[in-house]
């Protein structure tokens, strides 16, 4: 089947466009007649680099693709509206894989209210992915950018941490068919399972999208989603502030199963402070309405609001070890 009858099957599995969408799939560019302010945002992920096909099915890439995509929305607050996708395509990858890639795309778009309007295909010596998504918000106010954080405000963070880094490391060195125990307080099934949990964080990121609108409603100042490792994106939100961020690593949800797993290893496990792909959010809120945030973020999404340090005048991230040692903040680069 060449380009068109895939193109034509694809369309064929698209859900009924959104109401403010007039023109959807299938014509040179969609229109879209959105009310209020509108966020968008560009991600790609690449065989090799951010994934690897003999790790995880192509439902599996479909989802990451889309989700570390709304993740970006996630960290302004917004609504997630549409999405479009350029597909690079390699000689080995079938039809029915693209199909299934493109099932797990939808899959998460339904259970986020993300419409698939549009994209592209292309052969690629790679499998690539390029994913825009475009988020909705009533005004512009309602938006929240990595810029606002205030001296005074407090750090607060979404969920726990260190998971999808842990779950790469069991990618790489996988024991799911034995016995192995975290230190023996997990063990046969209930370990297999734990690690299973790790390993589905890596490959199946979950946007948060309830809790990022619950902390713009609530009043967050400034926000950004660790998509990088928290002192790498911390850095991100500080430079962009003008303002210094003191982060407590005590204070950090660290996720059990990681930190034991580290442990288990002899690691320490204060590297998942600079572990990347969780996709949780880092958010800069005034104290006063931090006890409003954690119950929102709760209700949104049933998860913790955790307060790990604070805003000051000056510049930089420190992160403070429980004993006081100063720990560098560190994170994923590309280009590196």
């Amino acid at each position: 089947m060449g380009e068109f009858e895939l193109l034509a099957r694809i369309r064929k599995r698209l859900p009924a466009d959104a109401p403010h969408i007039r023109l959807g799939s299938g014509d040179d560019a969609a229109i879209t007649v959105p009310e209020g302010a509108t966020a968008t945002s560009v991600d790609a992920l690449v065989d090799g680099v951010h994934f690897r096909r003999s790790h995880a099915t192509p439902a599996q890439i479909g989802h990451k693709a889309l989700a570390t995509a709304l993740s970006d929305l996630a960290a302004m607050g917004a609504e997630a509206g549409e999405a479009y996708a350029v597909l690079g395509l390699p000689g080995d990858f079938s039809e029915d894989e693209c199909v299934e890639l493109l099932e797990g795309m939808l899959t998460l778009a339904e259970t986020t209210g993300t419409s698939l309007v549009g994209g592209d295909l292309t052969r690629s010596p790679t499998l690539f992915l390029a994913i825009t998504v475009v988020g909705h918000a009533s005004t512009e106010e309602a938006l929240v950018g990595r810029g606002g954080a205030r001296p005074g405000d407090v750090l607060v963070l979404t969920g726990e941490i260190g998971a999808a880094a842990a779950g790469l490391e069991l990618l790489g060195n996988p024991p799911l068919g034995t016995d192995f125990a975290f230190s023996g307080a997990i063990e046969g099934e209930k370990t297999k399972s734990a690690m299973r949990r790790l390993v589905e964080r890596q490959l199946e990121p979950q946007p948060r999208l309830g809790a990022g609108q619950a902390l713009a409603h609530a009043g967050a100042t400034a926000m950004i989603d660790l998509s990088d490792g928290l002192g790498a994106d911390a850095g991100h939100l500080a430079e962009a502030s003008e303002v210094g961020l003191r982060i407590e690593a005590e204070a950090v949800p660290l996720a059990p199963q990681a930190r034991q797993l580290s442990e288990e290893g002899g690691s320490d496990p204060w590297w998942l402070l600079g572990a990347g792909e969780d996709y949780e959010l880092l958010a800069a809120i005034p104290p006063e309405r931090l006890e409003a945030a954690t119950a929102a973020v709760r209700s949104a999404e049933g998860i913790a609001l955790t307060r790990v340090g604070k805003v000051v005048a000056g510049a930089g991230v420190e992160i403070r070890l429980p004993g006081g040692e100063l720990v560098e903040p560190k994170g994923y680069d590309q280009l590196a």
